[in-house]
Parts: C-alpha cells; structure tokens; sequence
C-alpha cells in the first residue's frame, strides 16, 4: 500500500474502530507509558497548526502524517473537513430555536455544584470528583440537560462553542435511528432479507442476514479487527473506502458498498451480538435504498432541518460519495444535546413531533441480553439494539458511543440528556467507562435530589 493510502486508510480505521476492541483484557491491562495528560496535549499548548504558517514540527497534514495518532488527535477531532471529502447534513434555512438555560447566576452555581459532585470510579477505592474526570477522560466539550434545561456546558482542547467534533461511531446511533424511523412508519421491513432489499448483495454473507440482525448486529459475517495484520478485513475496508485514487495495481472492492458485496460468513446469523462496523454501512445502503436518499440528506430531513439545529452537520465519504454509514460524523455539541432531548422525549422536540414515540421505545427497552455476551465488562450486562446501546440500570440509560470518549447517554429516569465529546489517547472506551459511567449516574441523582 502507498504511504498515501496507507495514511487515510489509518485515519478511516480510526473512525472505524468499534467498541468492540474494549474487552476484558484490554481495558484492564495498564498502558505502557502515560501519556501526556489532558491539559498537556492540550492542542493550544502543543501549538498545532498555529501561525501563518504554523512551523515545520506544528503541521498537521495529509497524507503525510499520522494525523489521528495521539496528540495530534486531539487538534484532528476538530477538523476532519479539511482531511477528507465529506457531505453535508443540513440544518435547513430556518432559524435555530435556542436551548433553554437557567440565569447567569444560577447557571454558574449549578456549573460548581456539579464539579463537586464525588463519585468511585469501578475497581477503586479513591472517589473523584465531576471536574476530575473531564480532564482524566480528555473530554473536548460536555454539556448536560436536565428536564430539557442546559445546566452545565464547557468546551475545551480543540473544540469551542461555534465548533464542531467528530462523533466516531455514534454515527451508528443516528443510522440506527433513522432505520427504526423507517421501521416503525412501515417503509422499511425489518424481517426481509438483505438479498431482498439488496439484490446486488449477491452470494455476501449479508444476503441471508434479516434487516434486524443488520440492525442489531447480530449477523454472521467475518471482519477481522487485527491491527497487527496487515491483510486483516479492516484494513481491506479502509482501502476500500479511502477516496484517493487507488494504485495502478490495486484489484480490490472500490468503495464500502463493493466491499459488502464480497464478505463472507463467520458463524450464523441471529446468534450472538457482533460489534462490527460493515453492519452499520449495510444499514446505510438498505436505508438509501429504500427511500432513494442518502443518509446524509435524509438526517437532515428528519432531523438536523426539524430540531431547531444551530449548525449543520458533515459525514466523510468514499470514493463514490457513499456517506460512512458507521462512522463519518462531525456535529455541534448543542446539537446532539438536542439529539438526545428528542430521544428522551419520544420524538418531540420544541412541541413538534418528528417521529413515532415506538421508535424510542424500541431503542429504549434494548435487545436481547442473552446475545450480548461478556466482552464488554466494563459496561456491564447490557444489550444493544438498532446501533443504540441500553444499559439495562436501574435509571433505564441507553446511549450512542464512539471511540476516544464520544457519547449521547440517555437516562429517562433523572430526565437527564449528557453529551461529551473527547479525544481520549487510546481508541477502546474499555478505558474510559470504569471513570464516566459512575461519574453519569452520579450527576443523575445529584440532580434528581434537586426535584
């Protein structure tokens, strides 16, 4: 592979990388080294791209550096734009319709409240406090709505209010919603085939698979996440879909939809939970399929133009302009607090409905947790359904995750929406859970205990 490719083919497997590689091992072995700390690779203080023109050591380019290798991350996660192609998700022409905030005073004792708040992290006896974990954790931008109300918002590292973030795999959540949409307004059939909706699928191991075990991850195809080997499926995938010209030598599938095309089978299908990126891109083809709009135009038209959105939103392409369904978006932080407001709120956000509360019900109620399995120990006995993840606690939290720290967390109990955006050093969130999720719950009831 040419140093080129090779490159973008690194920074599409950084998108890629799944929840997956968190298991028991991984999250519980220590690092190597200790990287530099938060407010160390801090992008301001590194002094990346700084300048007109930033010095030699303070570039960061492509293809030619490692742009999504930590600290660098921590300046990327803010500007893949200026990357890689991508494709708009409009927010319409309309006006934004602001979020709700408390006065100045009373945010501001919220906002020290809530830094005080004390939690155990899992397998510790040392508590710590709310304002310790965004920095132990990277956090780019948090923000927490409580009863549809903002009461706390910070931004640091690369990200400021105006910006925008890249949202790793909580792009699946978003293709997984727009999917039940279609499911539950009786476009898209969840018990046919994909050969049905797909003809093209041909002989793939996805041709049999269920358009639900699509969604829920639980079909049976082989795609390898082996970083060390370099014929790995993952890598396969990513050459696949860098959208730089291909080598004159290169005989490979073109794109994501041409690699679906050609995967084989890994066990059968329906009987466990697979985290597996290819499933959400399937997704994404059945749901352009279907209503002859690509994910993009259609996540404006049912979401980013109707919420009262700040900004729009972009998603990374391949080659042929196909969205990555798994993994390609960059958002507001606002925004996807009103993402999640609209989920905690069954579909209606600013008085208006946007989709059938069954969709969140579906979402919310989770999938089957005998599929789940144990690899996920640091998250505990969940399941996952329609590319959300449910929790199953005692709160009833579900969320959308991606890699390096990104998350929508849901909790209907405390009527709390919770957004963070990182850029955490290592790409398993099996390193992250053990400080954010006590950290989550603790918020909850901190400001349940305020009703």
């Amino acid at each position: 592979m040419s140093s080129s490719t090779f490159n973008l083919a690194a920074l599409a497997t950084g998108l890629a990388l799944g929840l997956a590689t968190a298991n028991g091992a991984v999250a519980q072995s220590a690092p190597q080294s200790a990287p530099l700390s938060a407010q160390e690779s801090d992008p301001k203080v590194m002094g990346w791209m700084q300048g007109f023109p930033p010095p030699a050591d303070k570039l960061i380019t492509q293809p030619d550096s490692n742009y999504f290798s930590f600290p660098k991350l921590r300046w990327s996660v803010c500007h893949l734009r200026e990357f890689l192609p991508t494709e708009e998700i409009s927010r319409g022409l309309g006006a934004p319709i602001p979020l709700e905030y408390p006065s100045p005073a009373e945010f501001a004792e919220l906002r020290a409240q809530i830094d005080a708040v004390t939690f155990t992290p899992q397998n510790s006896a040392e508590e710590m406090t709310w304002a310790q974990s965004l920095y132990a954790n990277y956090t780019d931008g948090m923000l927490i709505l409580h009863k549809g109300e903002v009461v706390y918002e910070r931004y640091f590292g690369c990200l400021e209010e105006d910006g925008k973030h890249a949202i790793m795999s909580m792009t699946k959540s978003i293709t997984g919603l727009l999917g039940e949409i279609l499911v539950a307004e009786g476009v898209l059939d969840d018990t046919l085939l994909v050969r049905d909706v797909i003809p093209e699928i041909g002989d793939s191991a996805f041709a049999t698979a269920s358009v639900r075990e699509v969604m829920d991850m639980t079909t049976g195809v082989q795609y390898s996440e082996n970083y060390s080997d370099p014929n790995a499926d993952i890598w396969v995938y990513s050459r696949a879909a860098s959208p730089l010209p291909k080598p004159a030598d290169y005989r490979g599938p073109d794109g994501y939809w041409e690699y679906l095309q050609q995967v084989k089978p890994e066990g059968n299908h329906g009987d466990a939970f697979h985290y597996k990126t290819i499933n959400s891109d399937m997704l994404g083809w059945m749901i352009s399929r279907t209503t002859g709009k690509a994910v993009t135009e259609l996540a404006s038209e049912r979401l980013w133009s109707r919420m009262g959105a700040e900004q729009g939103a972009y998603q990374t392409v391949d080659g042929k302009g196909v969205p990555f369904a798994g993994g390609g978006v960059t958002a507001g932080l606002r925004d996807l607090g009103r993402l999640g407001q609209l989920m905690l709120n069954r579909g209606k956000i600013n008085g208006v409905r946007l989709f059938p509360a069954e969709v969140v019900e579906k979402i919310s109620a989770g999938g089957d947790r005998s599929k789940f399995g144990d690899g996920f120990p640091t998250f505990g006995p969940g399941s996952y359904t329609s590319q959300w993840w449910v929790l199953h606690n005692a709160h009833g939290a579900y969320a959308a995750r991606g890699v390096h720290g990104q998350t929508i967390y849901v909790d209907p109990t405390a009527e709390m929406v919770l957004v963070r955006l990182a850029s955490f050093p290592k790409a398993q969130n099996g390193f992250i859970d053990p400080t954010s999720l006590p950290a989550y719950q603790a918020v909850a009831e901190f400001l349940m205990s305020r009703d």
